[in-house]
C-alpha cells in the first residue's frame, strides 16, 4: 500500500519529496520546475542525483544508512 507522499518505501517517499519541489541549480541558477532525482544505493548509503538541464551540473544528496 502506498502512502500519500508517493511511495511504498522510505526511499520512495524521500525521492518523491525531492521530485515534488522545483530545484534551483547552484551553478547557473536555472530553476527546474519538473526536477527528477535518480536514486542509487550501495547498502551503506543512498544517493540522490539531479542533473541541471541548463548547464549539466550535477547535485548530489547522500545519506548514510
Amino acid at each position: 500500500m502506498s502512502s500519500r507522499t508517493g511511495g511504498t518505501t522510505a526511499f520512495d517517499r524521500l525521492r518523491a519529496r525531492f521530485d515534488g519541489r522545483p530545484h534551483a541549480c547552484e551553478e547557473c541558477g536555472f530553476v527546474d520546475e519538473e526536477s527528477e532525482w535518480a536514486a542509487a544505493t550501495t547498502g551503506a548509503t543512498v544517493e540522490y542525483r539531479h542533473e541541471c538541464p541548463g548547464c549539466g551540473d550535477t547535485t548530489v544528496r547522500r545519506y548514510r544508512l
